[in-house]
């Protein structure tokens, strides 16, 4: 890994993201139509999409100190072998049980490829160069995702468009071209991908797994001191159940107002990249709106904006006025993410910041799984477009949980205070010495697992 300069370190991490996020792309035509086809109602959907959001809440946490012990490469490894077997298992599933191992799979390669990659780079980066500026990386790894995404996204409505190829059906061709993907990365992370590993035993390992109940306890104490952190903590819980809406009912959705899922799923490429440039687009708006609105004020209005296009999506007649709805929900999902975020790093500073940044992450796991299970239900009780309706409420009334940061913030300015609210929280290792970072967050803007759509996983 010394032996690399920091371009190629860069160039590497690169690929291996672009890599990585391709295959999603092409899931995101088919997941949920693909499990219709295979003969799961709406109701049984939304309980094999718990599997995931149950499994991620899980191992969020503890796998960092994995990757710390064992090495980030041997993880990322296990990861991507794992997301291979999910999807040849998905290629033939036909069950709703095969189909919830399917979703189980999916979390455990969400949980262990959530930082290791990231870390990787960084660590990389400064081991060729310590005064390196790794932040530019980082910054294009987010172009790369969409990208990748996007391209995969065409290329899985492309096959779909061109119908059943002998015995595999239209809807199954984009997951064997995922899975052969999957295979292309896992070799190029083995030729590219180096580096010095720790030294780590059964005794290190134990003692990483040991402490992790303590970093989630840690973590949650931050809750329960900082009002604020709570607060905007808590708004993932309604963006996870609302986000359901546009990630797993919209695909049904617009299979209804065309007439088949089919033509469906062919809509939802050329849609799915668009999707990503108007949500490259809304985070281009964030600076204008900092500046005309404020932070907490503009995530605010966000989110009552994203309940209106989620109205859109549901009321709205015909494929185009639905998907220029799903676009503009895309739209101010990309405004929306880096104002959180922002928020959220003003909040939190030392050591124990990458763990409340995962703990947010995880809060939208259980309420996502709840989402589906409700929804869904509930569209099957009734239908697609009341469930979407529900889900646009929910959404836009998380808008008051912005209310304490704006206080904070006007109070912080009158004061001059400069630093965040909460300052860092002493962590230990499993050595008992001070801890590093915790599990890096999921990317913003990065795409859920399965139907892999613009959002936050």
């Amino acid at each position: 890994m010394s032996t690399l300069s920091v371009r190629q370190v860069r160039f590497r991490y690169l690929t291996l993201h672009g890599l990585r996020w391709l295959p999603s792309g092409l899931l995101m035509t088919v997941m949920i139509l693909l499990m219709q086809e295979r003969g799961l109602s709406l109701s049984q959907i939304g309980l094999v999409a718990t599997a995931q959001g149950l499994v991620v809440l899980a191992l969020e946490l503890p796998t960092g100190g994995f990757a710390d012990a064992l090495g980030r490469r041997p993880v990322l490894l296990t990861a991507w072998v794992v997301a291979l077997a999910s999807l040849a298992l998905m290629a033939v599933a036909d069950s709703f049980w095969m189909f919830f191992l399917v979703w189980a799979l999916q979390g455990v390669y969400r949980a262990l490829d959530s930082g290791p990659l990231e870390s990787w780079y960084v660590d990389a980066t400064l081991a060729a160069d310590p005064d390196a500026e790794y932040e530019r990386g980082l910054g294009w790894a987010g172009t790369v995702i969409g990208v990748a995404i996007g391209a995969g996204a065409l290329l899985g409505g492309g096959l779909v468009a061109l119908g059943p190829l002998g015995p595999v059906s239209a809807l199954t061709g984009p997951v064997l071209v995922a899975a052969a993907l999957q295979a292309v990365s896992i070799v190029a992370l083995l030729t590219l991908m180096r580096e010095q590993r720790p030294t780590s035993g059964p005794a290190t390992v134990r003692a990483s797994v040991a402490q992790a109940p303590r970093m989630v306890g840690q973590a949650v104490g931050l809750l329960r001191r900082n009002r604020v952190l709570l607060a905007l903590v808590s708004v993932e819980l309604f963006w996870g159940f609302g986000m359901v809406t546009f990630e797993s009912l919209l695909p049904i959705r617009l299979s209804e107002v065309v007439g088949g899922a089919d033509r469906a799923a062919a809509l939802l490429g050329p849609a799915g990249s668009a999707a990503w440039l108007a949500n490259a687009a809304g985070a281009a708006l964030t600076p204008v709106l900092l500046r005309r609105l404020g932070a907490a004020p503009a995530a605010a209005l966000m989110r009552v904006l994203q309940g209106a296009t989620v109205v859109g999506m549901g009321l709205l007649a015909g494929p185009v006025g639905v998907l220029i709805a799903y676009l503009a929900c895309y739209t101010v999902h990309g405004a929306s993410n880096p104002l959180h975020m922002g928020l959220l790093h003003r909040q939190v500073d030392g050591p124990y910041r990458t763990s409340v940044l995962s703990l947010n992450s995880m809060m939208a796991q259980p309420a996502g799984a709840l989402g589906a299970v409700v929804l869904t239900a509930l569209a099957d009780a009734t239908s697609v477009r009341v469930a979407m309706l529900v889900g646009a409420v929910v959404l836009a009334v998380a808008a008051p949980l912005y209310l304490p940061a704006w206080r904070a913030n006007r109070a912080a300015a009158r004061s001059g205070a400069a630093r965040p609210l909460a300052g860092p929280v002493p962590a230990t290792g499993p050595d008992g010495s001070p801890a590093g970072p915790g599990p890096a967050a999921v990317p913003v803007s990065a795409p859920s697992a399965g139907a892999a759509t613009p959002g936050r996983s």
